[in-house]
């Protein structure tokens, strides 16, 4: 059931990027960074089994805002898609600050969610301070590798893939100890750092023909309008 459920979210998500730049176009995509960002790091919590393996949620979301500043980068450049991971930051921080407010309200005998919201929103601080600190870095790592590699083909599964791989490598290892090491065994945060590139593998390479796609929408949304 979880590997079914997987597949289907990395389906509905990147379905879900390519209706957002369709509707809207680049801003489409700067809204989806924004909240996929907020919503991996409320999934972050969950730990499940996939394929045999321990992993944290939150993946195949997170891992649809690299596909965005993929996306950004091969039609409008570095610096377009680099604004699109600083507007992630901003919404990210703004999350845990709010977040941590709505704990501090008092429940009144009503009150059926406050247990749960603490529970869920408690370890938000650590958990989203190490996600800021590996988003900002492999993120912006990811736009600049791709401008990088864009220097030297124009092939863009090569670009995607070589720049997207790379920075997820980035990303699980900052994270993944920056948010479990203390809290987990090491072989445990180690197994958590093999797990969760591997799906973020996964995802990258299902990812390849969305920016295909996107970038056919944009060639032909530019035909006609000329």
């Amino acid at each position: 059931m979880n590997e079914f459920l997987f597949f289907i979210t990395i389906i509905v998500s990147f379905f879900g990027v390519i209706l957002a730049f369709r509707l809207w176009d680049r801003r489409g995509l700067f809204v989806w960074v924004g909240f996929a960002t907020i919503i991996a790091n409320i999934e972050v919590s969950k730990c499940v089994d996939i394929f045999g393996m321990s992993m944290t949620l939150g993946n195949v979301v997170y891992g649809s805002t690299f596909l965005c500043t993929d996306i950004i980068s091969e039609l409008y450049g570095g610096k377009e898609s680099r604004k699109a991971v600083k507007m992630g930051f901003f919404a990210l921080v703004t999350f845990v600050v709010l977040s941590q407010f709505s704990l501090l309200f008092r429940p009144n005998e009503y009150d059926q969610v406050s247990g749960a919201m603490h529970t869920l929103l408690s370890s938000t601080p650590r958990t989203c301070l190490a996600s800021l600190t590996a988003y900002f870095i492999s993120n912006t790592m990811d736009t600049y590798l791709y401008d990088w590699i864009g220097k030297h083909t124009r092939r863009i599964w090569i670009k995607n893939n070589a720049s997207t791989f790379t920075s997820q490598l980035v990303d699980s290892i900052l994270f993944t100890e920056l948010a479990f090491a203390g809290t987990f065994p090491q072989n445990v945060v180690l197994e958590l750092i093999v797990t969760t590139y591997a799906a973020k593998g996964i995802v990258a390479i299902c990812d390849t023909p969305f920016v295909y796609w996107a970038t056919s929408i944009h060639s032909k949304s530019s035909t006609n309008q000329s």
